[in-house]
Order: C-alpha cells, then structure tokens, then sequence
C-alpha cells in the first residue's frame, strides 16, 4: 500500500523530513509510514507512542500508575484508529535513580499492565533503562485485523462522523495547569480514556467506512491529516461538534467549543462514512448507547479542512503540534 500524505505542521514537517527517501515498504508489510500504525502481512498492527514527563504527563495531576496506564491507552487507541483489536504491548520504561530507588518505575509498569488487560491486551515484554531527567515510557502496540481502516480513502459526497464528546481532556489540562481544582469524575475520565476499538471494528464491519483517524491532537490537526492523505476538502459544522458538557463546566462555553475544536487527547474517533451509513446510524447507537455518535460534517472536492459557522467558511486550524512555537491549547 501507499504511504498516506500527513496534514501541516512543524511536527509532520519533520516527519516528512525523516521519512523522505524512504524505499517501499520489503515483503511482509502491508503499510509503513504515514497513518497511525503499521500493518504487516497477516493482519497483524503495530505502533508506537512515546510519553515524556513534563510533555505528556506531569506527577502533580495523576499518580504514576496512572501515568503508566494512560501512556498504554493512548498507543492502544492508535489500534483503534485502525480498526485492529489489541493483542500486546511492549513497555519501555526510563527513570532516575530515585525513580528506581522507590518504586515509581514498578508503579508505572503496573499501571500499564493494568490498562493493557482492560483492553484485552498483555504486556508481552519491554525494555529499562536510567533517565537523567524525567520519566519516558515507550509504548509498542501490536493488535489484528481483516479490515484494516486508513486515513485514505475519504470520497467527495461522504459525511463525517465523531464518536463521543470533545474537549474535556484539553480543558482538565487548562484547569491544572491553571492549579484550579477538578472535581473527581473529570479528572478520572481524563486519567483514563478509552481506546474506542469495539466501536472503530463495528463501524469497519458495516462496510461503509472510507477513513478513519483517533483525536490525539485535536479535531482541527487531525481533520487535516484526512484530507490530506484523502487528496479531498473537508467540512466541519461548528454549531454540529459535540463538546463536552463537563468541558463547559470547567471552563465555560467558548473556551471549551475552542477546546473541542482544538485541543486533544479526547481519543475519541473521526470516522468518514458513505451516505449509506446513514441507516445504520441508530444500530450503532443501540449497540454502543453509553456512546455519542454525531455526524459533524461532509467531505469535497479540493483541499484542506475548513469550519463553518453560520453558513460562513474559514480555514480550520490548530490541534496539538510539538514542535509549534505558537501558543498552546
């Protein structure tokens, strides 16, 4: 398969950079670079995801259990974004000698562990070693599927889909970072997302979906990314975009529409589905009914990703970027 082409930002920038000249992909695998996992001969997915102290977790927000556990469920919801039911991951952990020295690196196994099994998932082997400074955890998930889904294959006339709501992780972030309180149900469904993976290979088994793509770095990043690797123009209707009624909550209506829009780590899914799914839509919903699905725009001919708001049209920007100097959200 052809390597999908990734949206714009100084991050994919040097992703192109480093995979630039990069041969195809050797006999055994099926897709290499350019969507959110690998898939080799046989069905079998494999990713990898990395989590930095200080850029993904911070210890005054969540326990190191936690963190170990959140670092797993975010590379298992690459999976999903495949459609690919967990098997295993492989855990790398780096910490100080302190780190070792009490504990912590036991805990952040634990807690990895812990996540993996609520996936259905085992930790199948890993690797330590001594950080100067911080906690990392390095992640490898390895799932299957028949159907592999892609960030390709969007079509003029398909509509987009998102399950669940939007921006309540990006406004947790806001109100610790902030040192506001959160209240205990917030902060636990920020401590532990849900790879959408029953979902995402219920959605594939219908046999209407075109694309699909999981929102680690918010709605407006990962929209592009689609289009992008699509060759077509998305559509977001802004007044359409569930965001999260806790999100309002915490930091009122505009911020967390914002937040819906921009922020990420909601891990929630962007699907492009045919016309046709329409008429599944409510079988979906009795099937998963503790989870929203809510169509939120179409695709077109052309390029980009654009909002509109009261019938008026604007480039859509923003999403999660590593390497942005501009302010984050």
């Amino acid at each position: 398969m052809t390597a999908s082409p990734l949206g714009p930002g100084a991050e994919f920038d040097l992703i192109r950079r480093l995979t630039a000249g990069v041969d195809d992909a050797p006999p055994g695998v099926e897709l290499g670079s350019g969507d959110d996992a690998a898939v080799l001969e046989g069905g079998w997915v494999v990713s990898v995801d990395l989590a930095v102290e200080g850029v993904h977790f911070r210890r005054e927000w969540l326990d190191v259990e936690e963190i170990g556990g959140r670092a797993v469920r975010a590379a298992l919801s690459d999976l999903a974004a495949m459609a690919a039911t967990p098997v295993g991951v492989l855990l790398s952990l780096a910490g100080s000698v302190d780190d070792y020295g009490d504990g912590t690196l036991e805990a952040v196994g634990r807690g990895g562990r812990a996540a993996a099994a609520a996936c259905g998932a085992s930790v199948l082997g890993g690797d330590v070693t001594r950080s100067p400074r911080g906690l990392v955890i390095d992640v490898v998930a390895i799932g299957r599927t028949n159907r592999p889904a892609r960030r390709r294959g969007a079509r003029p006339g398909d509509d987009l889909w998102v399950t669940g709501s939007l921006g309540l992780a990006a406004a947790v972030v806001t109100r610790l970072e902030s040192g506001a309180p959160v209240g205990p149900r917030d902060r636990a469904r920020f401590a532990h997302p849900r790879p959408r993976t029953a979902e995402a290979v219920w959605l594939a088994e219908t046999g209407h979906l075109r694309a699909l793509i999981d929102l680690s770095d918010g709605l407006a990043g990962d929209a592009g990314h689609v289009a992008a690797a699509s060759g077509v123009r998305l559509t977001v209707e802004d007044d359409a975009v569930p965001v999260a009624a806790a999100a309002v909550d915490l930091v009122g209506a505009a911020d967390a529409r914002r937040l819906a829009l921009q922020g990420g780590e909601d891990y929630e899914l962007l699907a492009v589905l045919a016309p046709e799914f329409d008429a599944h839509a409510d079988a979906f919903r009795k099937r998963f009914s503790k989870v929203a699905l809510t169509r939120v725009g179409s695709v077109g001919a052309g390029e980009g990703v654009v909002l509109r708001t009261r019938g008026r049209e604007r480039p859509m920007t923003g999403g999660f970027d590593h390497f942005d100097e501009g302010p984050s959200t």
